[in-house]
């Protein structure tokens, strides 16, 4: 069991998908005793192979229009950046005249605030006014009521001219009445006269705010304008160049169609080619599926493992009906014992990414150890012991039964059965499933032999 890197993978799945691409080449049921060798399906012809010469010019003009699409496509990738700078520059003048529009929206807002506190202080002073008014009427009147009458008002006339002791107080009264009536109206003239100042000085220093915050509103209003037909013309401009822009953008597209119309034949056989693979693939798949379900039989009717390992031709052919038993079982990272799958194991990076922890499935070496369990032969668990576990022999001598490995610097990352005539059956790696492809040889490090 060993945890694969992401290029690992990458290098698998690329192999994996080659091996699907080549005519007549994919995974196939192994080599069996003539008894128990299924009938041959028939493989479908490939598509139609043109001469050397007609894909070597094929092939030059798909390279040169190839050359052309490709400039084509840099000078769309430029034409659309300057598009969206251009776009962008209108945004910014457009936020600019809002911004602006704001700005005199609000000193307008002011404005008529300081309008409507200059009215109120106009409105205190009339208000003084009055006062005033009403203050020096009530003097009057009590400087004329002295005038009518004489000095007989004052304090010794009202006293002298009393004709009983009731009619005293009442001259007394009154005469105190004047006098603090005369006091009083003189206070409020003086009260009046201050409120009045007060709201005078109030409803200037309110007009004079009244009056700079509409200048600035007007000077906001005038700059929000000239931002306004600022922004229009950019727009104007900008809205030319971007119309240049398109009108050369539809011309570079009318090229790239050309040039994709001109490679329809070619894209025509590689669609046919596509329809002929994924056939393959099914016609592969249902092969899989009559050899695992024949594996699966021979296993069933195989004697359990007696006391210690079997040898032998037998022993080779129930290690491969039991790993082909399990074609298409999925892969899971640390899955597999003796007794069949088993649920995956954290690995903290790839593994986890596809969710082996949560699957029931096996690894390469799980694969193995299940495989020649039983023949009663018990494997190590991790790959690199299961590659040392038996007789090493010449890659030139593999055959039928070995355990093939591979490894990087020395340290081993992958195991699988060798199945005869250049086929292997593996577990290969997260996200694919029990499979049988070709042997590859890059990177195979040994060969070991149990049987």
């Amino acid at each position: 069991m060993t945890r694969q890197s992401p290029a690992t993978l990458v290098v698998v799945g690329v192999l994996a998908a080659v091996t699907l691409a080549l005519p007549g080449v994919g995974s196939a049921a192994p080599v069996l005793p003539a008894a128990q060798v299924s009938p041959a399906q028939p493989t479908p012809p490939p598509p139609p192979n043109p001469g050397d010469d007609e894909l070597q010019r094929s092939r030059q003009s798909v390279q040169d229009r190839a050359a052309e699409v490709g400039r084509l496509t840099a000078r769309l990738a430029e034409l659309d950046a300057q598009a969206e700078q251009l776009r962008m520059e209108v945004a910014a003048r457009n936020e600019e005249a809002l911004a602006a529009r704001d700005t005199a929206d609000a000193a307008g807002r002011e404005a008529d605030a300081a309008a409507a506190r200059a009215a109120d202080a106009r409105t205190a002073t009339e208000a003084a006014g009055r006062a005033v008014d009403d203050a020096r009427t009530r003097i009057d009147s009590f400087v004329g009521d002295v005038y009518t009458h004489g000095l007989d008002l004052g304090p010794l006339g009202l006293l002298s001219r009393a004709t009983d002791p009731q009619d005293l107080m009442d001259r007394a009264r009154l005469t105190e009445a004047l006098g603090e009536d005369q006091a009083a109206v003189l206070e409020q003239l003086q009260q009046a006269r201050i409120a009045q100042a007060n709201a005078d000085s109030l409803a200037r220093a309110a007009q004079e705010e009244a009056d700079r915050r509409r200048a600035d509103a007007e000077q906001a209003s005038a700059a929000a304008d000239d931002a306004v037909s600022g922004a229009v013309a950019a727009a104007d401009a900008q809205q030319s160049r971007l119309d240049d822009v398109h009108t050369e953008r539809a011309g570079v597209q009318a090229q790239l169609d050309a040039a994709e119309n001109a490679d329809a034949g070619l894209r025509a056989a590689r669609q046919r080619y596509d329809a002929w693979r994924a056939e393959q693939a099914r016609l592969q798949a249902e092969a899989d599926r009559r050899a695992r379900e024949e594996a699966a039989a021979r296993v069933a009717v195989e004697p359990a493992p007696g006391a210690g390992p079997r040898s032998g031709s037998g022993a080779i052919e129930t290690v491969v009906d039991r790993a082909m038993a399990q074609l298409g079982t999925i892969y899971a990272w640390g899955g597999g014992n003796s007794r069949g799958p088993t649920r995956g194991i954290r690995d903290g990076g790839v593994a986890d990414a596809h969710g082996d922890f949560r699957k029931v499935g096996f690894d390469c070496s799980g694969l193995m150890l299940f495989a020649f369990a039983g023949v009663g032969i018990d494997l190590p668990r991790y790959s690199g012991n299961q590659a040392n576990a038996g007789r090493l022999v010449p890659i030139s001598d593999m055959r039928r039964g070995d355990m093939l490995s591979w490894a990087t610097g020395g340290r081993t990352h992958h195991i699988a059965l060798y199945l005869g005539d250049g086929k292997m059956l593996e577990a290969p790696y997260s996200g694919a499933a029990v499979r049988v492809t070709n042997v590859r040889y890059d990177g195979l490090d040994k060969v070991t032999r149990l049987l």
